[in-house]
């Protein structure tokens, strides 16, 4: 006689190799799928793992392999570690959507055992512009210092250019700093690859023939832009139209504006050109100071009218500023030779108030001298965005402004610093109005057809001519680095900003806009860290256990009732 507890178990044999097949098949399937059907999902907050659809889209378009040297390996304190990491997990990511065309490899510079060999190694990468960084950070309430290379070498068809991770304004916290190098990692590299694997099909004009700032004090800028885009200069005056041109920078002009030049400009900007004005309103020169001092008047530029009509105005004053550089004076005699002091000069005004935009976020300090002021005016369906401010303790001097090195040296009055933030630099947007509307061509022109509404471009106005000036050594005659304070011996973020700036006008991709990726710091409260450390490291180590041996003990027993009766 067959009962039912011998019936059911063939039953629920064959239910079981069913289920077993039907979980076999159904695994292959979603295997198949996801090796034929590529995707990610990033759970975080801030997105912080997703890398942006303009480099995916750069990535699937890359002609060759490129190769990633990243001098980042090596025990970190946590801060750092977390910088190594992200870079190492976005480099994975541009491996995906790259189709394995992007290959990196981690090196530790300190590992060289021989010392000579390291040494030349390190002075190598520090030629080559990653230079070493100690860095400090808190680790158990006791202070951990490192000494690192935070850069890398990519490498593409026999070309090679240098990426530095370390980034960020140094007047944070260094874990403020760093997370500002986290957000920005994924830019540096991205930039850095299209430099090399794409060519630029885009062209600068650097106008001159107004008493623009010479080629020896624009190389530096200049030269990185050639990195990147065509670059040509040419005479205002002799060229027919700047047709041919995506972008013209104007860079301190000392002369004066004919309408024709005017024209060309503004039926540039018309036909959808993007422009960059560095111009000082004042004519105001450290070097022109001499012993008697001098006043800094208006320069007759003639391009009030131009800039007006497009949202701006600068104005005839300059800045002075409690948060400034410092200048080298003569402060005595001492054995027959002149004793120098490095003396606060409140019209080098240090700039270190940013506006959130991609030109300018998370940027260091950049360096101004003789700044004047810079307000909006009424142009309808453009929009204005201020990038870059004064600290709040400044003050206004209104042309004509006496310049004497005798300021230098007196003692400030705080109360006369109250004319709060200024903006010095704005972003105007949108389909600008003819400066020409309703008027006839000026004589001598090209083209004689005033296109008297624009199409959508964007420009920068700044209000500090030396923004983008760089010095050059008396002795060499080579130009310095954008941004380097000889006397202090500081580099200022001047070149970052001036080629966000340019970036972002001709970046159609808008590959720039990855700047604006924010990660957000969730510190732990590092005393109860301290107290409880103790605890959690216990409860990780001894939950998983008293879990997986409840799991099984559970599982043991449903097992056990549900074929004990077979």
């Amino acid at each position: 006689m067959v009962t039912q507890e011998t019936t059911k178990a063939p039953n629920n044999r064959r239910r079981d190799l069913t289920r077993y097949l039907i979980a076999i098949v159904a695994l292959v399937i979603v295997n198949v799928l996801v090796y034929n059907y590529f995707f990610r999902v990033d759970l975080t907050e801030d997105k912080r793992y997703s890398i942006s659809p303009v480099t995916k889209q750069m990535l699937g378009n890359l002609p060759d392999e490129v190769f990633v040297e990243v001098y980042l390996e090596g025990d970190f304190p946590s801060g750092f570690k977390r910088l190594q990491q992200t870079v190492r997990e976005t480099l994975d990511e541009f491996r995906i959507y790259a189709d394995g065309k992007v290959r990196y490899e981690f090196y530790d510079p300190g590992s060289i055992t021989d010392e000579k060999k390291r040494t030349e190694f390190m002075t190598l990468l520090a030629q080559k512009g990653i230079q070493p960084t100690n860095l400090k950070a808190t680790e158990e309430g006791k202070q951990v210092e490192r000494l690192v290379f935070p850069g890398a070498v990519i490498r593409y068809k026999g070309k090679e250019t240098i990426v530095n991770f370390l980034k960020g304004n140094l007047a944070a916290t260094p874990d403020e700093r760093l997370n500002q190098s986290v957000e920005g990692v994924e830019y540096e590299l991205a930039t850095a690859v299209r430099k090399l694997a794409f060519q630029g099909n885009k062209t600068i004009g650097y106008i001159t023939g107004q008493g623009e700032l010479e080629y020896p004090h624009v190389t530096a800028l200049l030269g990185s832009l050639q990195e990147y885009y065509r670059v040509a200069m040419g005479d205002l005056d002799q060229i027919p139209t700047l047709d041919g041109l995506d972008l013209i920078i104007v860079a301190k002009p000392t002369g004066t504006y004919t309408e024709a030049d005017k024209y060309k400009i503004d039926q540039f900007i018309m036909n959808g050109g993007k422009a960059v004005f560095f111009v000082d309103a004042l004519n105001a020169n450290l070097d022109s100071l001499g012993t008697g001092g001098t006043f800094a008047m208006p320069y007759n530029l003639n391009l009030d009218d131009l800039l007006f009509r497009y949202g701006v105005r600068l104005n005839p004053t300059l800045i002075m500023d409690l948060n400034s550089g410092f200048i080298p004076l003569v402060t005595g005699y001492s054995g027959g030779r002149p004793s120098t002091e490095m003396i606060n000069w409140r019209y080098y005004p240090v700039l270190n108030k940013f506006s959130k935009h991609p030109i300018t976020r998370n940027l260091d300090a950049v360096y101004g001298k003789f700044v004047g002021t810079i307000d909006t005016v009424k142009a309808t369906g453009i929009r204005k965005t201020p990038l870059i401010y004064t600290s709040p303790y400044s003050r206004i001097m209104q042309a004509p402004v006496p310049l004497t090195l005798e300021e230098a040296r007196m003692e400030v009055n705080p109360e006369q610093y109250q004319a709060g933030e200024q903006p010095v630099g704005y972003l105007l947007e949108g389909a600008f109005t003819s400066l020409f509307r309703n008027r006839r061509a000026p004589a001598g022109v090209a083209n004689t057809t005033v296109k008297e509404q624009g199409v959508p471009t964007k420009i920068a106005v700044f209000s500090d001519g030396d923004l983008i000036r760089n010095d050059v050594n008396p002795r060499s005659g080579q130009a310095y680095e954008l941004g380097f304070d000889r006397f202090n011996n500081i580099t200022f973020a001047n070149k970052e900003l001036a080629m966000n700036t340019i970036h972002y006008l001709l970046d159609s991709e808008g590959l720039i806009n990855i700047r604006s990726k924010e990660i957000k710091l969730r510190p732990l409260d590092r005393v109860r860290v301290q107290e409880e450390k103790t605890y959690w490291q216990v409860l990780n180590l001894v939950a998983p256990i008293v879990l997986l041996a409840l799991f099984g003990i559970t599982r043991y027993y449903l097992r056990k009732r549900r074929y004990e009766k077979f």
